[in-house]
C-alpha cells in the first residue's frame, strides 16, 4: 500500500519527501540561484580527504561562486587552492573518480597536476588510447574522464589529448546507449540509471566548453548530446524532476541527476548549442524542483541517491536507497547547477 502511494505521489508530480510547511516550501521556491548557491557554499566545498570527482566538484562550485560575484575571490580562491593541494592521491590511480578529481586543478590553472591525471588518456609512447583503463563499463566514464582529456587538449594544444577524448567517448557510448539514445548504465543490465544518465550529459557540457566550436569533433558531439537532452525531456515529471530510473516513473525522483541534467541544458543554452524554445522550459522546472528539495539551510538535501556501481538488474536500480540530510555529492552537484542559474540569469 506505501509503495502504491508512493508512485501515485510521484506520477502526478509532487513528492512525498518535501518535509516542510508551507511557509518553509515558499521561502524555499523564492530563493535566487545566488542565495541558493551562497547556502551551498558555506556547507559545501570546505575540505577534500582524498583526490576525487565529489569534493573537487564542490570546491570548483565554490571558485565559480566567488568568480561570478566577484566578492572575495581571492581568499576563496587560496582556500580552495590549499585545500586541493593538500588532498592525497588514492591508490587506485586508474580510477574515475580519482581522474575526475583532477578537474579541480584545471580550474585552478594548476597545469602539472592535471595533466599528471589526463595522462592516463596515452599510451607510453604518448599516443591516445583506445580508451582511457578503469572505466568499469559505466557511463560514468563519459565524465569522469572526457573533460579531464579536453582540458589536458586546451591547456597544451597536443592533439593526442583530443583524439583520446574523442575515442573514450566514443567507447562508452558504445557500450552503454540504447538505441532509444538515453544510456544504461552498463552492459550488465538496459536500466537508463538517473546519474547514469546525469553524466554523459554533465560530462559533455563540460567537454563541448574546451573545444572550439565550429570544429568537426565539437559538431559531432554537440548531435550527440542535442539528442540525448532531447530524449531526456521525455522523462521530466510534472514537477521538474528525473528520477532514479529515467523512464520508469513509479521510480522516485532523484535530485542528483535532476541537477546534472538541468546543468547541462542552461550551458547548452547559454553557450547557444542548444534551442531556447526546447528547452528553456525543462531547465526552469529542473532549477524550481531542485531548489525546493534544498533546505533553508543549505546542507539537508532531498533524495540523493546513495553511490552506485554497476547493477545487474532493473529492480537492484530500484532498491538503491535515497538520502535526505547532507551530502556531498548532492551538494557538489547542486552547486554546479546553482552558479550556471547565475549566470544563466545574469546573461
Amino acid at each position: 500500500m506505501l509503495r502504491c502511494l508512493f508512485t501515485f505521489v510521484t506520477i502526478v508530480g509532487l513528492s512525498p519527501c518535501l518535509s516542510a510547511h508551507g511557509e518553509d516550501l515558499v521561502e524555499r521556491s523564492e530563493r535566487s540561484p545566488e542565495e541558493v548557491a551562497e547556502a551551498l557554499a558555506k556547507k559545501y566545498g570546505h575540505s577534500m580527504g582524498q583526490v576525487s570527482y565529489i569534493p573537487a566538484l564542490a570546491l570548483w562550485g565554490r571558485l565559480r561562486l566567488a568568480e561570478i560575484e566577484k566578492k572575495h575571490v581571492a581568499e576563496v580562491r587560496a582556500d580552495v587552492n590549499k585545500i586541493a593541494d593538500a588532498a592525497p592521491v588514492a591508490e587506485n590511480w586508474t580510477s574515475g573518480s580519482v581522474l575526475a578529481g583532477h578537474l579541480i586543478y584545471g580550474a585552478l590553472g594548476d597545469h602539472e597536476r592535471l595533466l599528471s591525471a589526463a595522462a592516463a588518456g596515452l599510451d607510453e609512447t604518448g599516443k591516445a588510447r583506445a580508451f582511457v583503463p578503469g572505466h568499469s563499463d559505466m557511463s560514468d566514464a563519459v565524465f569522469m574522464h572526457g573533460p579531464l582529456l579536453a582540458m589536458a587538449w586546451k591547456v597544451t594544444g597536443n592533439a593526442e589529448y583530443l583524439q583520446a577524448c574523442m575515442a573514450h567517448i566514443h567507447h562508452m557510448q558504445d557500450l552503454c546507449r540504447r538505441d532509444d539514445g538515453l544510456y544504461r548504465h552498463s552492459p550488465l543490465d538496459e536500466a537508463a540509471w538517473g546519474r547514469g544518465n546525469g553524466f554523459p550529459a554533465l560530462g559533455l557540457a563540460l567537454v563541448l566548453s574546451e573545444l572550439k566550436d565550429g570544429s568537426k569533433e565539437f559538431s559531432a558531439l554537440r548531435d550527440d548530446w542535442y539528442q540525448h537532452l532531447k530524449e531526456l525531456t521525455k522523462y521530466q515529471d510534472a514537477e521538474g524532476m528525473w528520477h532514479q530510473v529515467i523512464d520508469h516513473p513509479e521510480s522516485y525522483a532523484e535530485f542528483s541527476c535532476t541537477c546534472m541534467i538541468g546543468f547541462a541544458m542552461l550551458r547548452g543554452m547559454r553557450e547557444g548549442w542548444l534551442p531556447r524554445d526546447e528547452f528553456e522550459e525543462s531547465a526552469d522546472r529542473a532549477w524550481a524542483a531542485v531548489k525546493r528539495r534544498i533546505h533553508l539551510d543549505g546542507e539537508f538535501l532531498e533524495g540523493v541517491c546513495t553511490g552506485t556501481g554497476k547493477q545487474t538488474s532493473l529492480q537492484a536500480y530500484f532498491d538503491r536507497g535515497e538520502i535526505h540530510g547532507r551530502d556531498d555529492r548532492g551538494g557538489a552537484m547542486a552547486l554546479m547547477l546553482s552558479t550556471e542559474r547565475m549566470l544563466w540569469e545574469r546573461e
